[in-house]
């Protein structure tokens, strides 16, 4: 998975996506239901790194896999939403899968 651009993509998308439900469905209700501000605190410091990782990666895919900016846009939009890095995962695996086999 590691291995491609387009597989470093997914690795990222997920564990952003990770890091956004848990700052959405853990840190929130901490903070405004128990009085734990410092959950958002550092679940929100650790989402902005995901996601700044998860931007530079988008980067990476978009100008060496060459796609265009309609495709790009829609990745990143997917980052921005509750579970849509889990949503275009699967496109994204497939045209992983189809550079493999390309390059066999």
């Amino acid at each position: 998975m590691l291995s491609s651009v387009v597989g470093r993509l997914r690795a990222a998308g997920i564990v952003e996506g990770i890091s956004f439900l848990l700052l959405l469905g853990v840190a929130m209700p901490l903070k405004y239901m128990a009085g734990m501000p410092m959950a958002v605190t550092v679940v929100g410091g650790l989402h902005g790194l995901l996601f700044v990782l998860f931007c530079v990666a988008l980067y990476d895919a978009h100008v060496k896999k060459k796609w265009g900016a309609k495709w790009s846009l829609t990745v990143f939009l997917c980052a921005v939403i509750p579970f849509g890095p889990f949503l275009i995962d699967g496109k994204l695996k497939a045209m992983e899968t189809d550079d493999a086999g390309a390059a066999a």
